[in-house]
């Protein structure tokens, strides 16, 4: 009986990319799975995604040869007493500590996960995407031409079945050309498109949207009638870091731009789920109990956490470096709208807290597709739209907005089906 069981939730698991332990509040996320689900005819690239060499994330042990006497200076120095900020920030990871652990044991027990994972770079097959020069949509729109800028996307209307039996075969296709900045994108089909911006190719999912503009136009995104509003917003901003290498990645902003992110405009009637992904930053944290969230009409109802691991289980780094968390904070809070109360928004359903999310990082700063068990956490509002805010990439009946929803959309992510 057990055995079939646990049979039960690898074969699910292999199809929804989502494995859920009974034995603790955690599940552990396959992102490359769970992305293909929005796809038809590409699939995103294990090796694309799991691109990361998680040796890097941590501080490298110090050479015993070479640093054995600033090892005993060290040894002799007293260690320096934590102040106000870091010792409330160590107070809340003692809090969330035995749910990490117990979350991290229940995927070290569970093999058949373990032994998925063993293969995630090369579970769909071989590499077959053309590597080419990364195009920069932030420094696009900073030049005097960028509102001359289109994309084409190609919808391929007619297919056949190969001769395998399998993969399909495009026959005619229709092309639909628009502007690529200050313009909603959308792909209307039930099949993936593919786009063309100058001379690099995206992969669109199906029923998507993107609305690629800087902070000056996100009030565009504000529906005429609330009733079409967003039942669910998902905000991953780029936070202000003094790290060198975040800054080359991407451009950072101020708290205090995101204070005119109009949340309660971007709402439903009925009220949505706000999702903010935070760093372990306590002044940052404090910002947005005692302002953002304030500011945005949102009440924090719950807190999850993604909890980073590798290939083979372990986590990135160690659990209580306190520098180098190898989780992440995920602040979900309601934005009450115009008929329903968070009390009538949720009904008898409970968002429980502390809720962790594991799975192994993809590139620098993207985080795990969410959206999903989002969508699961009130029954009323399924259905309705949502809408990812300073979003990268692309998911079928969301929209996503940013400076860049293409990046990972780029073909060389993805491989044919």
């Amino acid at each position: 009986m057990e055995h079939s069981k646990t049979t039960g939730q690898l074969t699910e698991f292999l199809d929804s990319g989502i494995y859920r332990f009974e034995d603790s509040n955690a599940v552990f996320i396959d992102p490359v799975r769970v992305l293909n689900r929005s796809y038809t005819r590409f699939r995103v690239s294990p090796s694309a995604y799991y691109c990361r060499r998680f040796n890097s994330t941590c501080p490298p042990e110090p050479s015993v040869a070479s640093n054995s006497r600033k090892r005993k200076r060290k040894e002799k120095k007293k260690p320096r007493a934590l102040n106000d900020r870091e010792q409330v920030a160590d107070q809340r990871h003692q809090l969330v500590r035995p749910f990490l652990l117990k979350a991290h044991e229940s995927l070290i027990r569970t093999s058949e996960v373990l032994e998925v994972m063993s293969n995630l770079r090369g579970c769909l097959g071989p590499e077959t995407s053309s590597p080419g020069v990364e195009q920069s949509f932030v420094e696009l729109a900073q030049v005097w031409q960028a509102p001359l800028y289109q994309i084409t996307l190609n919808f391929h209307t007619n297919y056949k079945q190969g001769e395998d039996g399998g993969s399909l075969a495009t026959q005619d296709c229709e092309q639909c050309v628009l502007p690529v900045f200050n313009n909603l994108v959308v792909n209307e089909s039930s099949n993936d498109v593919e786009a063309e911006v100058l001379t690099s190719r995206y992969i669109l999912p199906p029923k998507s949207s993107f609305y690629m503009s800087d902070m000056g136009q996100i009030h565009n995104l504000i529906p005429a009638e609330s009733d079409f509003g967003f039942s669910v917003i998902v905000v991953d901003p780029p936070w202000e870091n003094g790290s060198a290498r975040q800054k080359s990645r991407y451009k950072t902003l101020p708290n205090r731009y995101f204070l005119s992110i109009p949340i309660k405009q971007l709402c439903h009637t009925d009220g949505a789920f706000v999702a903010l992904w935070v760093t372990n930053r306590e002044k940052l944290r404090d910002f947005v109990e005692k302002e953002l969230f304030p500011a945005w009409g949102v009440t924090h109802v719950a807190t999850f956490f993604w909890l980073k691991v590798k290939a083979d289980g372990s986590l990135i780094c160690d659990l209580d470096l306190f520098h180098h968390r190898p989780y992440e904070c995920l602040l979900v809070g309601i934005c009450h709208g115009k008929v329903m109360n968070s009390k009538q928004l949720l009904g008898s359903d409970h968002i429980p807290d502390n809720q962790i999310i594991l799975s192994v990082p993809g590139d620098y700063s993207r985080k795990p597709p969410i959206g999903g068990l989002l969508q699961e956490l009130a029954p009323r509002l399924k259905g309705g739209r949502s809408i990812e805010l300073f979003a990268r990439e692309m998911t079928t009946g969301w929209v996503s907005w940013g400076n860049e929803p293409l990046h990972f959309q780029e073909s060389r992510n993805f491989v044919t089906e």
